[in-house]
């Protein structure tokens, strides 16, 4: 789903597992998102250009599932906290950010953009 399109109304959970796009890994089981969310937020882009600046790139996302609990995953991995958050990853390929978790709210955003349902 491209950020730029008219997003049309979303059920208030997942319908369909959510997936890993590159290895189809699942992420969620279905109804176990707490629900759709909009919320602006910058992410690093999944595969980065490496020079010698060391810039990370920026993607800018609006729409996502929330998790109310890191337990309602099925194959997630978290890296090391940055500025107050976790960024998500696919447990089972490493790839990633799929999202992100904030440590203030305990809530974990999935970016639609960033996976695949079954």
């Amino acid at each position: 789903m491209s950020d730029t399109e008219e997003v049309q109304p979303l059920a208030k959970t997942n319908d369909a597992s959510v997936l890993c796009t590159f290895c189809k890994s699942i992420f969620l089981q279905p109804r176990m998102a707490g629900g759709f969310v909009t919320n602006p937020t910058e992410l690093p882009l999944m595969v980065q250009k490496f020079t010698e600046d060391t810039v990370i790139e920026q993607e800018y996302l609006r729409h996502f599932w929330s998790v109310n609990t890191l337990y309602d995953f099925e194959n997630m991995g978290f890296t090391n906290t940055v500025r107050g958050i976790k960024y998500l990853v696919c447990a089972d390929c490493e790839m990633g950010p799929v999202g992100y978790y904030d440590l203030s709210t305990k809530i974990a955003y999935i970016a639609l953009k960033r996976i695949a349902d079954n």
